[in-house]
């Protein structure tokens, strides 16, 4: 399944709502299968356990017939899903002011820097609140543009401290620059933990990044962006 602007837009409203509730509340999603996912408490004594099913392959994304086709491929965590994001007119469009708003409001929303994004892994049906987000640049960059990218990335979040870049080297030998770094939430008044990676292809240049409801999240997700990292290579 692909999401269109219209979807994303409302998606992400309506995600946020939803996040916000669980921030409220102290519950989250269940897991896939109908098991709650436990409390911040229950699952400290059990991060190790979790974390080791969550970097078991359950397939790939990136090559031609996957749900996101990219300049790069690589496996993703056993139940996390992929879906593929596409800019442009909301299917079923009409050019109403609402089609034409949500194609205002997507603008900002798909876009960070000089990347528009491209593909989401959710790790919900994995237990998780977060993503995988994948974001795609236009072509024309050198390997050697890489850590200037991310910078740029990583700016356009806004908000954002301790940023840390480092090289990085997949088992396909595909190189780039990877960034550990805080991120401020204004809404939730909260500082949380994220990472990005980022790699030049032919094709353009594309950032994996890695951020979660909260610092605890995106812990347990680590695994997940570590496969994605491990395992990337070149379409």
């Amino acid at each position: 399944m692909r999401v269109t602007v219209g979807r994303a837009v409302r998606g992400t409203v309506l995600a946020q709502m939803a996040l916000l509730a669980g921030v409220l509340t102290g519950c989250s999603e269940p897991a896939e299968g109908g098991d709650a996912k436990p409390s911040a408490s229950s699952t400290a004594g059990s991060a190790t356990a979790d974390a080791k099913d969550a970097v078991k392959s359950g397939g790939s994304v990136g090559a031609a017939g996957s749900a996101c086709e990219l300049p790069v491929t690589f496996d993703t965590a056993e139940k996390w899903r992929p879906e593929a994001v596409e800019t442009g007119t909301p299917a079923g469009g009409t050019g109403s002011e609402e089609d034409e708003l949500a194609a205002e409001l997507a603008e900002g929303l798909l876009r960070q820097g000089p990347f528009t994004a491209a593909c989401e892994i959710d790790a919900k049906p994995a237990g998780n609140i977060g993503f995988l987000r994948v974001w795609t640049g236009e072509a024309g960059a050198k390997a050697g543009d890489a850590e200037a990218l991310l910078k740029e990335f990583v700016a356009a979040e806004g908000s954002t401290s301790e940023a840390k870049y480092s090289a990085f080297t997949s088992d396909s030998d595909v190189s780039g620059t990877e960034v550990a770094y805080l991120y401020t939430s204004e809404a939730l008044d909260e500082t949380k933990k994220e990472r990005a990676f980022v790699t030049v292809t032919p094709d353009g240049p594309v950032v994996v990044h890695l951020g979660g409801l909260d610092t605890q999240e995106h812990e347990e997700m680590l695994p997940a962006y570590e496969l994605a990292r491990k395992t990337l290579r070149t379409s």
